[in-house]
């Protein structure tokens, strides 16, 4: 019997990191870094102070809605930056064109996120009709977005990987 050993065939491009899987990376990196820095923004600038302001709806309602737009900016900004520095450095474009299979990934991921973001919901009506704090609730939101967001972007680099 002869045996051929498949990995002489291997190819660098196999060993790099794809584009897409770099931009996932990017991404899952970045919404770490905007997540913390905010909530060591909103600890030490309103919570640290006034520690009965956890059960302000309102205080809850704007960090909530401040949330999105700098976690949206943010990425944009995070993005940019990235293309020109992997243009700089690799000299290649980054590509804008998905095909079908990266367009069933990401439908995937979503569905992912979608079910972890519900799970989360349900917790966090579950800790108001248990009766715990009203803060509770709105960190269960919080922290299920932003699970549901980096296991979505996990599941990308998953199927990538997984050769879905």
């Amino acid at each position: 019997m002869c045996r051929i050993n498949y990995t002489i065939f291997k190819t660098d491009k196999e060993d790099k990191m794809d584009n897409k899987e770099k931009q996932i990376l990017v991404t899952v990196i970045s919404l770490i870094l905007i997540f913390t820095c905010y909530s060591l923004y909103v600890y030490h600038k309103h919570i640290a102070d006034n520690m009965a302001i956890i059960n302000d709806f309102k205080f809850w309602g704007k960090t909530f809605l401040i949330l999105i737009p700098v976690t949206i900016i943010a990425q944009i900004i995070i993005h940019i930056v990235f293309a020109i520095i992997n243009k700089i450095v690799t000299n290649e474009d980054i590509p804008t064109l998905s095909d079908e299979r990266d367009k069933l990934i990401d439908l995937k991921a979503i569905q992912i996120s979608h079910w972890i973001f519900t799970l989360g919901f349900l917790l966090s009506m579950v800790s108001q009709v248990i009766g715990m704090p009203p803060y509770v609730m709105f960190l269960t939101l919080i922290a299920s977005g932003f699970v549901s967001g980096i296991a979505s972007e996990i599941a990308k680099i998953y199927f990538y990987r997984k050769g879905f």
